[in-house]
């Protein structure tokens, strides 16, 4: 956990970041005071090297710590499952830390068959509980998947249906939601490959095809313009008058696979038919 400077003082071990910081992982069980020391004299050393932000990163087994971290002028930046980060900006300037991810991301799926019928549920929780409301099926974007991806997946594992990710139609975003954080939700367009369905029944109440006219026509779409105005696009796009974007497979600077968004209809002129191949 520690090591011996050329000075024979004992510092954390720290690993230095992009932004002129360090972070320290603790992974050996210690105790508070004597970690406490170590944290002293392990600031003193990344103030003098002119060091920015700090990030303490505490395992949930070393919760003994975190006291001892909070008194040294550190704050919470964030908790996992089995972690809590904290930081600490060493310098009198301003705190250029990043914020904690602000934003939940989930989809909306608009799934069609050849009848013109629309795959709509009844959910057994939340807002739309006892209703009789019919919606899209949704769900949130976990933690390394893509938007096409989660589509695909929520809608199988909530009706059983076998689909294929075509384009995103529309997205909306909206604040102060689930923990205070805001919420952007992808309404996407996928294509059915089977069309039986085997709901989820723990959280799904029904699930069925619907004639798009009549999903559109509901009371409560009518009545609230945001499901309104999603209606009123996958209409569009089932009689051909909208396209949305589709995904292209890129690559981030980082070297991962991600993929970029963009309307084929309007600028396919720019990359080949593989370029765009979900």
């Amino acid at each position: 956990m520690a090591k011996m400077e050329d000075v024979g003082i004992s510092l954390l071990n720290a690993k230095e970041d992009q932004y002129e910081g360090v972070i320290v992982n603790v992974e050996e069980p210690m105790d508070s005071m004597a970690f406490a020391s170590l944290l002293q004299s392990s600031m003193r050393s990344w103030r003098e090297r002119g060091k920015k932000g700090v990030w303490i990163k505490l395992p949930i087994e070393h919760v003994n710590l975190v006291e001892t971290v909070v008194k040294a002028g550190f704050r919470y930046h964030h908790a996992e499952a089995d972690h809590l980060m904290l930081v600490h900006w060493i310098p009198n300037t301003a705190d250029t830390i990043p914020a904690n991810a602000s934003h939940r991301v989930g989809i909306g799926a608009f799934v069609m068959n050849d009848k013109r019928e629309v795959l709509v549920i009844q959910e057994c929780n939340g807002w739309f509980k006892g209703t009789g409301v019919w919606k899209l099926p949704t769900g949130t974007v976990e933690e390394g998947e893509d938007i096409c991806d989660a589509a695909v997946r929520e809608v199988k594992e909530e009706t059983g249906i076998e689909t294929e990710f075509v384009e995103v139609l529309a997205f909306r975003q909206s604040h102060k939601c689930f923990f205070r954080k805001s919420d952007i939700m992808f309404v996407c367009l996928l294509q059915a490959r089977s069309f039986d369905i085997q709901m989820q029944t723990s959280e799904i109440a029904a699930a069925k095809w619907m004639p798009i006219e009549d999903y559109a026509a509901q009371p409560f779409v009518k009545q609230n313009s945001g499901f309104d105005s999603i209606a009123k696009i996958c209409l569009e796009n089932s009689n051909g008058n909208y396209t949305g974007f589709t995904p292209l497979p890129t690559i981030s600077t980082s070297g991962k696979k991600t993929y970029l968004y963009f309307n084929k209809h309007l600028a396919g002129h720019l990359f080949s038919s593989e370029d765009h191949q979900a």
